[in-house]
Formats: structure tokens, sequence, C-alpha cells
């Protein structure tokens, strides 16, 4: 039988079979996952159990359940971007599963995870060239495809609300703002980003009058901040090299801020040290540092480092998302002192929000098959943004601004 597998995803789309033991096995632990938790669970036959809470959908159980006993969680997101199951209210349901993610698994269950956990591939550690494979897979899939649902500043990463129903760009330009406000970012500045998305922050901080060097490792990125940057009026400010954060060429004297936003993430935990001894080798020595990241609490981080998840193998390869106190023990063996803090999680759920609406609404209107993307890799991207939406939204995530300066 030919593999029919999603050019885009990597998927498998033929019926999912596993063990009868693994599947009897899944199926225990699914309706007790699922009981345990205000979740409402509707079969195919009109059978429903649950009392309360949002509904998931059941289309084809044994096909579900094969794909929760052969890959676990891994397999619960496959098995919705295949169809097996849906729900109405998918980012509902997320955020009751993450609020209840560490007891969903009895105790006396969770030692099964040795037997069906995946492992990370060994070509997404953090190398260099694992990087650049890694930021490609993603960031490279299609400038075009991004602008579907970002904003006018094509900023992928949390805005920062004033209040409810603020423009999405001033909250994304607030968000920028700070970060340069709070590394000093002026006329005359010396400014190093490393990660630079799609140009906005370099923009913003080249139009306060400073020189900016960014640094990235996607070439779809660094093409289109450049040619915004031409537009805004500001190309001779602006420097973007395509190379990676361990390859940055010394400024004399060092760089007066330094910013990063949502770069981290990428980092892996093998490579903090070096990312954090790198922040402190390139900034000067009064300069001030600006780093925003995802984080989870410190407990969770423990639990939960070397597991291989859905959103690695799909969306973001070789990640690892922080805990605040990690990273601060990170900064300070590397000579860095924390001065600010400012966290604002939920705002990060509202951004998602925002970005899972515009991208449903342009999946509808064609715009996405439009670019070359079929109906699995919809799926897969609706469930990545309802999946992320629903971890802030119940807490399990949260984003932090950190301001830093090197020690004495």
């Amino acid at each position: 039988m030919t593999v029919t597998t999603n050019p885009t995803t990597g998927l498998d789309r033929r019926p999912a079979v596993a063990a009868p033991l693994r599947a009897a096995v899944a199926g225990v632990v699914f309706r007790r996952a699922m009981a345990s938790c205000a979740v409402r669970v509707r079969y195919p036959d009109g059978r429903t159990t649950g009392t309360t809470g949002p509904i998931l959908d059941v289309r084809r159980p044994d096909a579900l359940l094969a794909r929760v006993g052969a890959a676990g969680l891994i397999g619960f997101g496959e098995a919705y971007q295949a169809g097996d199951w849906d729900s109405d209210d998918l980012v509902g349901l997320l955020t009751v599963l993450a609020g209840s993610m560490g007891t969903l698994v009895r105790p006396w269950l969770q030692w099964m995870r040795r037997f069906h956990g995946a492992r990370e591939p060994r070509a997404e550690r953090n190398t260099p060239d694992g990087s650049r494979r890694n930021i490609h897979r993603h960031y490279d899939l299609s400038n075009d495809l991004f602008a579907l649902f970002l904003d006018e500043s094509m900023s992928y990463s949390s805005a920062l609300f004033d209040r409810p129903g603020d423009d999405f760009t001033a909250a994304q330009h607030r968000k920028i703002d700070r970060l340069l406000d709070g590394t000093g970012a002026g006329p005359g500045s010396r400014v190093l980003e490393i990660g630079t998305g799609w140009g906005e922050l370099a923009i913003r901080a080249a139009r306060r009058g400073a020189r900016v060097v960014s640094v990235t490792l996607s070439a779809e990125q660094r093409e289109l901040a450049l040619r915004r940057a031409a537009a805004a009026g500001v190309g001779d400010r602006v420097e973007v090299r395509l190379c990676d954060y361990r390859e940055i060429e010394p400024a004399p004297g060092g760089f007066d801020a330094i910013v990063s936003v949502e770069m981290v993430e990428a980092v892996g935990i093998d490579y903090w040290p070096t990312f954090a001894a790198t922040l402190s080798q390139h900034s000067a020595p009064d300069g001030r540092i600006g780093l925003q990241m995802i984080t989870m609490a410190h407990d969770r981080m423990l639990a939960t480092r070397n597991t291989y998840t859905w959103i690695h193998k799909y969306v973001f390869p070789g990640g690892l998302i922080p805990s605040v106190p990690a990273m601060t023990d990170v900064l300070g063996r590397a000579g860095l002192t924390v001065l600010d803090r400012l966290d604002f999680g939920l705002d990060y759920a509202e951004t998602l929000r925002r970005w899972r609406a515009a991208f449903t609404e342009r999946e509808r209107s064609g715009a996405v098959a439009a670019l070359g993307f079929d109906a699995t890799f919809a799926r897969t991207w609706n469930f990545y943004l309802a999946y992320c939406e629903a971890g802030f939204a119940a807490r399990y995530l949260d984003v932090c601004q950190l301001i830093v300066r090197r020690s004495g």
C-alpha cells in the first residue's frame, strides 16, 4: 500500500493501527481522563458521557484509540489532524484539559509513558545546523501564510494590551516600545536584535535614531524584513544578517541595547548557557538587555523538559519553554542581573484568539488553500493556535519581559 502523507505536516492519513493491548489500555486511560475533568464526550451512536463542559465529538473511536495507543498525547493531536475527533469549542475543551494537565493521567498509569513516549530526533537538537533546519521548517513556510493572520506589524509574539478591544497593532507596538524603553534604545544607540521576525522591532528602534544589527536564521524573514525597513525609510540604519546567535561578530565596545523577543524558546536547554554568555559578551558595560519569553511553572518545566510533544513534531521542532527561575539562574551564571520583570500571559491568550480568528476566516475564504496548504494543514494550524491559546488561558503557560544588565 502506498503511504499517503500530507506534504506539509508529514501526517500519515491512513487509518491508524495499534496493537490491541495498546488500544485497549488507551481506551481505559482516555475514558478515565475525560471523566476526571469537566468535559463531555459524544460518540457516533449518540451516547454521551459527562454532564458539563465542552463537547469532544468522537468521529472514529477505533482510529482515535489506535493513535493514542501508538503515540500517547502526540496521537491525540494527530487524531484531531486526521479528523478522528472534533469540537465546536476547541479552545474551551483544550483549556479544560490544560488546566487538568497534572492530573489527567492517574499516577499508577504514568509509568507506561516510557513504553510509548517518543524521543527527540537527534537531527532536531539545536546545534548550529540543527537550529537552521528547525527554524526553516516553521518560519520559512511562507511569508504570505503568516501575513494572512498576523496584524499589519507582522509581529509573531504576544501583544501587550492596555484594555479590552485595544487595536491589535497598537498593542504590538506597546510590547515593542516597552522593551526599547527598558533597554534605553534611542538616538545613536547601537542595538543588537537576536531573532528578527519580520522586522517591526528593528524598524521602530531605527525610527528612534538607533542603528540596528538584527540576526535571523530564516531567509524568508530576512528578505521581507529588509524590504519593510526600506519601505519605512530606515533601510540605512537596519542591517539584517542571516546567522546564528553563536556567530554574531563582536562590536567594538559592545551593544548599548540587546533585545530578543520569544527566541530563547528555540534555543534548547543544552544551549541556554551559551545563549546567556552571548548576551553578556555582546553587551556594553553599561548596556541593557530586553528579553521577552514564554514561560511555564518551574516544576512543570522540570517534569516535561525531556518530553517530546505534538508541538515539537508538527510546529516547533527543538523548542523548550523555560521557567523564570531556570532562566534567571542561567543568566546569573553568565554575570547578568534581572532589573525588571513583567508577566502578561492572559494577553497572549488574547493575541492567539485574534490570530486564530483571522486564520479561520482566511481558511474559510479559501486563501490558505490558494497558497498551496491543504485541509490537513489547516486543521493542524487551527489545533496549534487553539492548543497555545488554551495553555495561556489556563495559566499553564505565561509570558514575561525581563530587563537585564551585566552584574556590577
